[in-house]
């Protein structure tokens, strides 16, 4: 087990031993040894031990808090852990223009070919003209990053082969129970749009994990900018992996029928619509099976999980910025 999913409320975990031990009111104690465990995400209000805690920061263990929803609230890592000397390179990448754009570029790049693979993937028995017009234009997006010299014009691009490829990927839902035309989230008002905001939240959790454990500061991105902190390199890293492993996997998850709109609440004072509680542990343990099948990776010549890539992308990052070795996006074979 990598992750630890702690959805229940009034779940409490405590530490015996060498494990950790997850109690649920009256139900059976779930006992998991502390050395296969890689974060814990805590979604709620859900109680950790103070042993929990110190385990966690002295075996590097990222604790994610969320709300019950999954909104990101924070995460615990020891400060001894930071490395300051990867944080000052990477202030200086900070202000150093043509390496956020070169970044930036392979980041796009990465995330629109991703994006076309995963619509001519889908679309091969389907043969949707709609969708074959979004892979010619997306296909026209990633021909012209060749021409583009500033990040302003670069983000342009990104939206507009988002604003092509999310009517195509609801062109690709063949469930009669499920319809999606547009993307949009904080909150998300439909159930398709629901299990995209949950899916990106758990992958944005694992980019972040990783960032952390690399010795990274996750507040400092290229890509994505804005006035408040943020971790801003998390979105930047998990943008190339938003359609392979997310999207691809609520398409076959719709289309499998293993939800129905009854698994679904909303919430009528924000107009949002989530998974329930039950229908959260069923997605939760796709995500998981997602995140350990096996694809191939160029930096090693055996398969990797999903969730070792990601981790292969965070240290070519850090590569990236500390030898001057251009970064290069992670793009699933077809």
């Amino acid at each position: 087990m990598a992750a630890i999913y702690l959805i229940e409320q009034g779940t409490s975990i405590y530490k015996d031993y060498q494990r950790f031990v997850i109690h649920v009111s009256e139900k059976p104690k779930l006992e998991v040894p502390i050395r296969e465990v890689q974060q814990i995400l805590v979604f709620g209000n859900i109680q950790l031990s103070t042993s929990v805690i110190q385990a966690c920061l002295q075996e590097e263990i990222a604790v994610l808090f969320l709300s019950q929803s999954g909104r990101y609230h924070g995460h615990l890592w020891s400060a001894e852990l930071r490395d300051l000397e990867n944080e000052l390179v990477q202030v200086n990448r900070s202000n150093d223009a043509c390496f956020q754009f070169n970044v930036s570029k392979a980041i796009v790049y990465g995330k629109l070919m991703n994006s076309k693979q995963l619509l001519l993937r889908f679309n091969r028995k389907r043969k949707c003209r709609e969708v074959e017009k979004a892979i010619v234009g997306i296909t026209q997006d990633i021909e012209a990053l060749e021409f583009i010299d500033n990040l302003d014009r670069l983000r342009g691009y990104e939206g507009i082969g988002a604003a092509r490829y999310f009517p195509a990927f609801g062109r690709l839902i063949t469930n009669a129970k499920f319809e999606f035309c547009l993307r949009n989230r904080q909150p998300p008002t439909d159930p398709v749009n629901s299990l995209l905001s949950f899916g990106y939240t758990l992958l944005f959790n694992n980019v972040l994990s990783f960032i952390i454990a690399e010795g990274l500061s996750p507040y400092l991105g290229n890509f994505h900018y804005g006035e408040r902190q943020k971790p801003y390199l998390a979105f930047d890293l998990m943008e190339e992996m938003r359609s392979v492993v997310v999207d691809s996997l609520v398409l076959n998850i719709v289309n499998h029928s293993l939800f129905k709109p009854q698994d679904f609440d909303s919430v009528p004072s924000t107009g949002g619509v989530y998974l329930n509680q039950s229908a959260r542990r069923v997605f939760l343990k796709q995500f998981e099976a997602r995140m350990n099948e096996e694809v191939s990776h160029p930096d090693l010549q055996s398969k990797v999980t999903y969730r070792h890539a990601i981790q292969l992308q965070v240290r070519r990052y850090k590569r990236s910025l500390l030898s001057g070795i251009p970064y290069e996006s992670f793009l699933r074979a077809m």
